[in-house]
């Protein structure tokens, strides 16, 4: 993978961390940069981005350590996504992923391709929501 593409990836993992941008203008920049995808992994802390051709890099996600419940409460994980679409100002994406692991979400796979996201449990449960166009 090229360096551009890294450093846009590497970007927008930073500004999700820190609240500098929200989730419509980090899936514009990495579409625009040729990225059809991601996954995060709650259990590994690592945020995987995929390119149509097949390569791939992996960032490790710096969330703090916590183990993911082992119910999968998808009617919780539905409810904090529409909490962080709303943006209320209690909301961050580092309490966002706490708070989905407590409810059981191991990680989920944003697909630029197909318009969703789908979260899963350790038991493949999945809660899905597509993107707004």
């Amino acid at each position: 993978m090229d360096a551009e593409r890294i450093a846009i990836a590497e970007a927008c993992l930073n500004a999700a961390h820190d609240d500098g941008l929200g989730f419509p203008e980090i899936v514009a920049r990495l579409i625009a940069a040729g990225f059809e995808g991601y996954t995060v992994d709650y259990r590994r802390n690592t945020q995987t981005f995929y390119l149509p051709d097949g390569d791939s890099l992996e960032l490790e996600t710096h969330l703090p350590a916590g183990g993911v419940a082992a119910t999968f409460k998808s009617d919780e994980v539905g409810r904090l996504v529409r909490w962080a679409q709303a943006n209320p100002a209690d909301y961050g994406y580092v309490g966002f992923s706490q708070k989905v692991k407590a409810a059981g979400c191991a990680g989920y796979l944003v697909s630029f391709l197909g318009r969703r996201v789908v979260y899963f449990g350790r038991t493949a449960e999945t809660h899905v929501e597509h993107i707004p166009n």
